[in-house]
């Protein structure tokens, strides 16, 4: 389906309108699929990307701003987040040794047994998301959202 069938568009838009409206509306469809994977876990999709932030620490400690320039969504209230993770389990929060003012974040066993559980689940959406597309044109979309991303 076109991207101007799916937002029912009547007016003809040029090929830059086209495009980047065509980015925005399939970045909403995609997430929409992970967001409902996620939804019977109760952790948002902000929450698991710290999750995998964390563990991919290796088992160091990452302190906010390490977590927050890492994140999918720069937006998102990285202490918010950190909190939620922290009430439900999943994450702990603890005081530098060497610079009392530092504060780490790591991810506990039940976070990383609950990524353990998502793992499997995420990576079948996402081929599921992907199925049209052959590995010969998934490189060429990643070389062309990395090439798009160079512009900043």
């Amino acid at each position: 389906m076109s991207i101007e069938q799916a937002i029912k568009s009547i007016h003809k838009m040029g090929i830059t309108t086209k495009s980047v409206i065509n980015i925005m509306y399939t970045s909403r469809y995609v997430e929409d699929a992970i967001v409902s994977k996620l939804k019977p876990y109760e952790i948002s999709l902000q929450q698991y990307n710290v999750l995998r932030i964390l563990r991919g620490q290796g088992g160091k400690p990452a302190n906010l701003s390490t977590i927050q320039e890492r994140m999918v969504d720069r937006s998102s209230n990285t202490t918010r987040l950190v909190d939620k993770l922290i009430k439900k389990g999943w994450a702990e929060r603890c005081v530098c040794e060497h610079n009392r003012r530092k504060v780490e974040i790591t991810i506990t066993n039940k976070g990383l047994e609950l990524l353990k559980d998502l793992d499997p689940i995420t990576e079948q959406n996402n081929r599921a998301i992907l199925h049209n597309l052959s590995e010969e044109e998934l490189i060429t979309l990643n070389t062309l959202l990395d090439k798009l991303r160079d512009n900043q």
